[in-house]
């Protein structure tokens, strides 16, 4: 049985776990968002994570467990730009234009590493890794569904017109903001980034607003 409590855990019976699990994982994210899962030695991982190994299996089970809870902890940190940018008031070419910006100031945030942990991982894991690569892929894929909700939601509002393909038009955005975090991670900075979010607005629907 695990307790909760303030920043820590207790378990089994009064055992305390003597780390911060949430700051942990958050440690771990960060090296595999910079190193990639292969990337991320098991050395590196308890390292960053302040932890000894046999707290790391108690506490993780395993490698491929920590990763998936460091993805989560991903979408609802340093990625949770994408669901707010898009949920803001205003028109759907608004929300892409705030997720343009709001993607250029977080690829180059200097907080963390460089780019997207989500668009850059899973891309050429080893073939025993396939069911990585699928969780992966089905992850970048919810981003897309985001996207193609917000752009139903601005025909029903009448922002864009009835016949508007927005399966194309979140594919388009899509390939914009993985390729931001390709050149982010190359060195490009947040003005280049925004200009580059700007020329894809120009593809908008009726061009510039």
């Amino acid at each position: 049985m695990t307790i909760k409590g303030e920043g820590q855990t207790s378990r089994g019976r009064g055992r305390p776990r003597l780390f911060d699990r949430t700051a942990a994982l958050d440690r771990a994210m960060r090296v595999f968002w910079d190193r990639g899962y292969e990337g991320a030695t098991f050395d590196e991982l308890i390292a960053a994570m302040g932890v000894s190994p046999s707290s790391f299996y108690n506490a993780f089970g395993n490698k491929e467990a920590l990763y998936r809870e460091a993805v989560g902890a991903y979408l609802t940190g340093p990625g949770g730009f994408f669901p707010k940018a898009l949920a803001g008031e205003g028109s759907a070419r608004d929300a892409f234009a705030r997720l343009m910006t709001a993607t250029a100031a977080a690829y180059t945030d200097d907080t963390g590493p460089s780019g997207c942990m989500i668009s850059l991982a899973g891309l050429h894991d080893a073939p025993e890794r396939a069911d990585l690569r699928d969780f992966m892929r089905e992850v970048r894929g919810r981003s897309r569904a985001l996207m193609v909700e917000r752009l139903d939601e601005g025909v029903r509002n009448g922002d864009l017109p009835e016949d508007t393909d927005v399966a194309q038009i979140a594919d388009f955005f899509e390939m914009v903001f993985r390729g931001m975090a390709v050149r982010a991670r190359d060195g490009a900075d947040r003005a280049m980034l925004e200009k580059a979010g700007v020329m894809a607005l120009d593809a908008w629907p009726g061009g510039r607003i």
